[in-house]
């Protein structure tokens, strides 16, 4: 029983450690350039699907950078590139029609950008962000709500990791996501979620 109650307090002194190894200040994260850490961050977005719920979604291949100021976070800058026949729901079939010419066409557009344009800081940690997301060609200002979660040397490596959360909504007509056989029973707003982590980039 005392090695159960040991190994119990030896491991929520470990998840304790680790969990202050996790620095909230913008400003301890060094200044400079930061890649997308693919692994570990996600896209998501959703939509009301028949007026009963939302429907979620996401893209498993994302591309990024972000050049980041420390001292004055406001002035970073981050472009994020995503594979839209990378296009992932529950259903195979819809997997098929969302990558298809009728929503996203990834043949013809494999992928979706958005780039920053400005930021505005309402917090120690949060903040507005507002950049061109183009979809199909199409390109429409977009503003997020960013919340930064921290940063800490990458336990898996020797550089620098930060994280953000951001959400957004947008409406797919904005972006000519429109004509589908379904579209009467889905919304036109779709929320945006996402989940990034950034490694800083030697050199």
């Amino acid at each position: 029983m005392r090695s159960i109650i040991a190994a119990l307090f030896a491991v929520s002194l470990v998840a304790a450690a680790s969990a202050q190894s996790v620095s909230p200040d913008p400003k301890q994260a060094p200044t400079g350039r930061y890649a997308l850490e693919t692994r570990h961050s996600q896209l998501l977005f959703a939509i009301v699907h028949a007026g009963l719920s939302e429907y979620y979604g996401r893209f498993d291949k994302l591309s990024g950078s972000l050049n980041f100021d420390s001292a004055e976070p406001e002035k970073s800058a981050v472009s994020i590139a995503i594979d839209t026949s990378s296009i992932d729901v529950p259903s195979q079939q819809l997997i098929g029609e969302l990558a298809g010419k009728a929503v996203f066409d990834a043949q013809n557009f494999p992928s979706a950008t958005f780039r920053s344009t400005s930021i505005v800081r309402t917090g120690p940690q949060t903040g507005k962000m507002t950049g061109d997301l183009t979809i199909k060609n199409i390109t429409k200002p977009v503003t997020m709500d960013v919340t930064f979660t921290g940063g800490r040397i990458d336990p898996m490596g020797s550089t620098y990791a930060i994280g953000f959360e951001a959400t957004a909504t947008i409406k797919r007509t904005d972006f000519g996501i429109t004509g589908m056989p379904w579209e009467p029973f889905v919304g036109d707003g779709v929320k945006l979620i996402i989940e990034a982590v950034f490694q800083q980039q030697k050199g």
